[in-house]
């Protein structure tokens, strides 16, 4: 198809597909026999098994594929289904929910008094768990509306204990909905995976009892996100693909709150992999004429106005603001030393039309 496009394919660094068989098995046409046929029973499992290895080496001929992040991110999020006593909750939800999709006059009974109507939850449906929960706690008013009817309806601690996993999905829903865009994406990874982590590590100790509940289960998912998505966080994975980090990295709406600003060992791993795989990717006539910068000198430790973070428990980390590390070309310090200053630029697209040949 890219041929047929005019796309050389030199110039295709990854195809990204749904978490299907199909696409697995597509894939896996040009591989050795011996390869596929040691494979073969992972091609034939469901949607979710093909995810469980999020980092798997498949490639079309030359071409690696990357599964699809927010699927993956799915599979995720439906570990709340599996935890005993939040899926007896959620079941009463969706049987009251089921009583209010079943009848036309406490409908039209909602509609009258919220101007809204309660979401059933779908397996199929990305969110749709956060979407049925938080717009019932929005109805203040259905518990009238479910009076009027005389239906059994949920009691006021089982209401006060509905709002911990909507606050455990919330960040979750968001990043799904952030990252499902039509338009680039790519760059948003990495970060949207960094926070995720930062909120998973901080609801368990989150102020209110409610939380407490569900401590356990978030730290479960803590660990299998970290697990899924091994390739993209961690740098000693045997799967791991720099491609996600370099994509941040030249995102500048994105790069410094993710990889520069963090003073971790996590981000500053990542940081470097970027820019091996960015210096890999420069053509060598090119790279014949570059030189190792110098390490630049100390900025101030007091930045310039900063935007509102999109990424909260990122932007909470501690700071390492103003310190530059040497590059492995001068061009790549050129574009460091910008990214310590704010961008007006909305997106990464924008701040590189703008720069032309600046950079």
């Amino acid at each position: 198809m890219h041929c047929g496009l005019g796309i050389p394919q030199h110039k295709i660094l990854t195809v990204i597909t749904d978490n299907g068989s199909n696409m697995i098995a597509a894939f896996k046409a040009n591989e050795p026999d011996e390869l596929i046929s040691s494979e073969d029973e992972s091609i034939k499992m469901s949607d979710t098994e093909d995810s469980e290895v999020i980092g798997q080496d498949q490639r079309f001929g030359a071409i690696d594929r990357t599964p699809c992040v927010v699927h993956t991110l799915q599979l995720v999020v439906n570990m709340i289904q599996k935890d005993a006593s939040i899926n007896r909750l959620l079941g009463q939800v969706r049987l009251l929910v089921e009583l209010f999709l079943k009848s036309s006059v406490a409908i039209q009974r909602l509609l009258q008094v919220c101007q809204l109507t309660v979401v059933s939850d779908c397996p199929t449906r990305w969110s749709s768990t956060y979407l049925m929960v938080s717009r019932l706690l929005q109805m203040d008013l259905v518990v009238q509306v479910a009076d009027e009817m005389s239906w059994d309806y949920l009691l006021p601690s089982e209401w006060q204990k509905l709002t911990a996993p909507r606050d455990l999905l919330l960040p979750l829903a968001e990043h799904t909905q952030m990252l499902q865009s039509d338009s680039q994406s790519l760059s948003l990874v990495l970060p949207a995976l960094l926070d995720l982590q930062g909120h998973l590590s901080e609801f368990p100790t989150a102020q209110g009892s409610s939380f407490k509940d569900l401590a356990s289960l978030a730290n479960t998912m803590k660990a299998n996100m970290e697990k899924r998505f091994g390739c993209f966080l961690d740098h000693t994975d045997s799967k791991f693909s720099p491609l996600i980090a370099a994509a941040c990295y030249l995102d500048p709406t994105v790069a410094p709150e993710a990889l520069l600003e963090n003073d971790d060992e996590q981000s500053e791993a990542l940081l470097g992999k970027a820019e091996e795989y960015i210096a890999q990717l420069v053509p060598p006539v090119l790279q014949e004429d570059e030189k190792p910068g110098e390490e630049g000198e100390e900025e101030s430790k007091e930045g310039p106005q900063r935007k509102r973070p999109r990424f909260k428990f990122l932007f909470s980390r501690p700071s390492r603001y103003g310190f530059s590390k040497p590059c492995v070309m001068q061009e790549m310090k050129k574009f460091k030393e910008q990214l310590s200053q704010p961008t007006n630029q909305e997106t990464a697209l924008d701040f590189w039309a703008a720069q032309g040949d600046s950079v």
